[in-house]
């Protein structure tokens, strides 16, 4: 996955990153989407690892809280800034530590080693997609 999706440091660029950050913007509070689903609906089947990397260069004002793994796992490089931004704070932990935190202030259960209890209840996809 290079080229047209990808600059030279292989950030996520144009018409797919902006996708991207369209669609984080709707998924609602409580809701969750997975890394594939937002690639396969924004146009790369095969474009998770992508969407981490949008997520992980993204602006700190969109829910990247909400999207988790294939099975609902949390972000081991989730930054200690998404986790400051979200939640008011100062020195948040980095990893899934912060993003489980993120998670459980907006009421999402997530169990110990870091995987969102409910989420099938929870998975997410807009109806006009």
């Amino acid at each position: 996955m290079s080229g047209q999706y990808e600059n030279a440091s292989g950030i996520p660029t144009g018409a797919f990153r902006d996708a991207v950050y369209d669609l984080v913007a709707q998924i609602p509070e409580g809701r969750l989407m997975t890394y594939g689903d937002v690639a396969v609906l924004c146009g790369l089947a095969h474009g998770a690892r992508l969407v981490g990397g949008v997520a992980h260069f993204g602006p700190t004002d969109l829910p990247w809280q909400r999207v988790v793994n294939r099975f609902g796992g949390l972000a081991s490089g989730w930054t200690a800034g998404f986790t400051d931004y979200k939640l008011g704070t100062e020195g948040a932990p980095d990893g899934r530590m912060g993003h489980k935190m993120v998670l459980e202030a907006e009421g999402v259960p997530v169990s110990d080693d870091y995987i969102v209890t409910d989420f099938a209840e929870r998975r997410w996809l807009p109806k006009n997609r």
